[in-house]
């Protein structure tokens, strides 16, 4: 398993020790080989403090030519108002985007956005998280492809949009790691990994998105 990442943003070391505390702790997640994650530039006008991260989940050299392929990509951005929000309930929202291909049989399932939500409530369970004021959107198109791409097949895009607001432990400092783990663990649900087996502090379990014939390219 890899490190989340290796460093911090400057910024994160002016922040209030909770917040601080809370980014570091990104550090100790242990995530599943196939993830790719980076830091990445934070939105400056939802809250006083913001973190970001962007991950992918990469095949190696499944590309026609043996090059690496995106199989799902997203971000997670860490929120903090000191001075707490009513809606979050909180002083801590976690704002996630996961999104990936599938194939068209599998976006026309007429349950396939409640079957997405479930998705990621069933990540956060399966790693003992706990969260509150869940809220979100799922979206899928359809692609269809003409002229120079006609020899591809027609594919539906899926798009996860959510939030939540973690709970609070000692200091107010959130379980950042284990947030961070869950929404990895729904990126390799969409992009149709098999789940990697949860160590015996987790519980639950998430069912497996079948398998693709293949992604495209990005």
């Amino acid at each position: 398993m890899a490190a989340a990442h290796e460093h911090l943003a400057d910024s994160a070391d002016e922040a209030p020790i909770p917040f601080r505390q809370a980014v570091e702790a990104l550090r100790a997640a242990r995530l599943r080989p196939e993830i790719e994650i980076d830091p990445t530039p934070a939105p400056k006008r939802l809250a006083p403090f913001a973190y970001a991260l962007e991950a992918a989940v990469v095949e190696r050299g499944a590309g026609p030519d043996g090059e690496d392929r995106d199989l799902a990509d997203g971000r997670l951005v860490v929120l903090h108002n000191p001075a707490g929000d009513e809606t979050w309930h909180g002083t801590f929202r976690v704002v996630t985007l996961a999104r990936a291909e599938l194939e068209p049989e599998m976006g026309a399932d007429p349950l396939l956005p409640e079957v997405s939500w479930s998705w990621l409530t069933g990540a956060l369970d399966a790693r003992g998280v706990h969260y509150g004021a869940p809220s979100g959107t799922v979206t899928r198109a359809g692609s269809y492809y003409f002229g120079g791409l006609a020899a591809r097949e027609p594919a539906t895009q899926i798009e996860i949009r959510a939030s939540w607001t973690p709970a609070e432990g000692p200091g107010g400092v959130p379980d950042l790691a284990a947030h961070l783990s869950a929404w990895c663990d729904l990126l390799c649900q969409v992009a149709g990994l098999p789940p990697a087996p949860l160590d015996m502090t987790t519980r639950g379990g998430i069912v497996p998105l079948p398998q693709r014939r293949g992604a495209q390219p990005r």
